[in-house]
């Protein structure tokens, strides 16, 4: 499977912040691509960057053999967008965006029309379809707004973030458009704040990190690196949980657990089950009662906080990223 979208060393800057510290990024033809990240973490600027509305400092894009920084204009025709917010028009009807979007992409009227509805009645938008976009629900809005970036038929597909704010039916119905989407061959590169929607999803990941790369690897793969089972415990007490670290830290021979400040849950790699044992012993000598402790296999989200020490979620966007944003 031949690289389609070929990204090497992308800098950017904005004063005296390093937005993006030398990303790399080589994406298969065909596949799904998984950005994951904290906030500020710089994966909107990538985005911005692989579709030409941004030009990095330093670096270079190739975007299915064709420069990016050279020649942005035959990029652009071979790649749909789908920022973070539905940027439909909401007084105009579900058709008739997607017909405005085909005339500004210098197809006939009729044709505009045909590949509408095409798009209408794959979205499952029904009726709807006639119907003001201010009308439609969340899911709805975003499946309009997705098929909007559709009608150009284009090759290589941006989702930033395309699920936020859904449902879990809606969020479920729109990962099988993109899987669908993936079948017939596009690319598509997605950025996410849900570690499952990664884990559904992206047949490779890229975890950012101030800027950097840090790891990638198949989702499998990289649970892998976190350990072959993980452990969580949870003390009832939230005054509790730095003396809790202090404990698992030392039975983990000087390696510091990932501590969810937020939820008071701390999470550790563990090769020995036997350290259970220990913990629930050195627990109940302090007098710490826990309302959850035990072993499971790593998620991405276990991934993601021992690899950034952060945990995955919504955050407001930094100063930079809202310059960058979508």
């Amino acid at each position: 499977m031949n690289t389609c979208i070929r990204a090497e060393g992308l800098v950017k800057r904005y004063g005296a912040n390093t937005a993006l510290d030398g990303v790399s990024l080589g994406i298969p033809r065909g596949s799904i691509q998984g950005v994951l990240g904290p906030n500020g973490a710089g994966k909107t600027t990538t985005v911005r960057i692989l579709a030409t509305l941004l030009r990095p400092d330093e670096g270079t894009v190739l975007v299915d053999g064709h420069d990016a920084l050279r020649d942005p204009v035959s990029v652009r025709g071979i790649i749909g967008l789908t920022g973070q917010y539905a940027s439909v028009d909401e007084e105009l009807t579900g058709m008739e965006n997607l017909e405005l979007v085909g005339r500004l992409l210098d197809l006939s009227g009729r044709q505009a029309r045909v590949r509408a509805r095409e798009l209408v009645e794959r979205f499952e938008l029904g009726d709807a379809g006639d119907r003001p976009v201010k009308t439609y629900s969340g899911g709805m809005r975003r499946r309009i707004d997705l098929a909007a970036s559709l009608v150009g038929r284009p090759r290589v597909l941006y989702l930033d973030e395309p699920t936020t704010g859904l449902d879990p039916h809606s969020r479920n119905r729109l990962w099988s458009i993109v899987h669908g989407l993936s079948d017939e061959g596009t690319t598509i590169l997605l950025t996410t704040q849900y570690l499952e929607e990664a884990d559904q999803l992206a047949d490779r990941v890229t975890v950012i990190d101030q800027g950097r790369v840090v790891a990638e690897g198949a989702p499998k793969e990289l649970k892998q690196r976190v350990g072959s089972q993980t452990l969580h415990v949870r003390p009832v007490d939230p005054a509790d949980v730095r003396r809790t670290e202090e404990i698992l830290t030392e039975l983990l021979g000087g390696v510091r657990p990932g501590v969810d400040s937020e939820r008071g849950l701390l999470s550790a790699p563990v090769q020995d089950p036997v350290l259970l044992s220990a913990l629930v012993r050195r627990l109940h000598d302090a007098a710490i009662s826990t309302d959850e402790l035990g072993l499971g296999l790593p998620s991405l989200d276990d991934v993601f906080l021992t690899l950034t020490g952060q945990k995955a979620g919504k955050t407001e966007p930094t100063a930079a990223e809202k310059g960058s944003s979508t």
